[in-house]
């Protein structure tokens, strides 16, 4: 799926469809690592439900609310194996950032925000007031996690406004394909205690969802490494 540029949006493997194919899909779902059940998870625009499709197909109990801004793209969704709205799946028509102001939603353990036009990312999802937003409807121990593009000057402005909107507790890592970004943002204590029990964490994460993170866990392990060693040196 791409919208109109040269920007690869989303991929499915028809004999394989609940795979995750883009690798910075794959790095948004450290979240894994945190929550390796999550109870509900929000997630910014259904694209060709890449995501949608892994979830339903490897978290079955979690609730998940994709929030698309286009109809046009969920009119789409049969023809990409995008399951059928139910107990455990809400795909909802509306903008983004004023779905996220909303003060009536339930906490959620992980936001993810994939939204993207063929100008790239839309503003009003890389506004302080909307990171601001999303880190009032996660949990206390809850993940944010973004996709953004790598290029500069762009990249670098993001950054900046997540890091004064939500504090130190933000990475950012390349991932292996594609011209993308994936940003990660929580607690400093949900960091912490993540870096002091890594492997542990990792070993009893479902085979599945191991091999989906692959190289991006590596990553975000020796980020941690960097960034607290004595924790992960205890």
């Amino acid at each position: 799926m791409t919208f109109g540029s040269d920007l690869l949006q989303s991929c499915m493997k028809v004999d394989a469809p609940t795979e995750l194919v883009l690798e910075y899909t794959r790095a948004l779902m450290a979240f894994l690592l945190v929550h390796p059940q999550p109870a509900r998870v929000l997630m910014v625009g259904l694209g060709g439900g890449s995501i949608v499709r892994y979830m339903q197909a490897h978290l079955p109990d979690t609730h998940l609310t994709v929030v698309e801004i286009s109809p046009d793209v969920i009119d789409l969704r049969d023809e990409f194996d995008v399951p059928a709205d139910g107990p455990t799946l809400s795909v909802v028509c509306a903008d983004g950032a004023r779905y996220m102001a909303r003060t009536d939603l339930l906490p959620f353990d992980a936001i993810l925000i994939d939204g993207f036009t063929a100008e790239g990312q839309p503003p009003a999802l890389a506004t302080p007031a909307f990171y601001r937003a999303c880190r009032a409807r996660l949990a206390p121990d809850g993940l944010l996690m973004i996709n953004l593009h790598a290029a500069e000057p762009a990249l670098s402005e993001h950054l900046k406004r997540l890091r004064k909107a939500l504090g130190s507790g933000v990475f950012d890592q390349t991932v292996d394909d594609g011209d993308n970004q994936v940003v990660m943002a929580a607690a400093e204590p949900v960091w912490q205690a993540l870096a002091a029990d890594f492997q542990t964490r990792w070993t009893q994460l479902a085979e599945v969802h191991q091999s989906t993170l692959g190289s991006s866990a590596g990553r975000l392990e020796r980020a941690l490494v960097r960034r607290y060693p004595a924790r992960l040196s205890e």
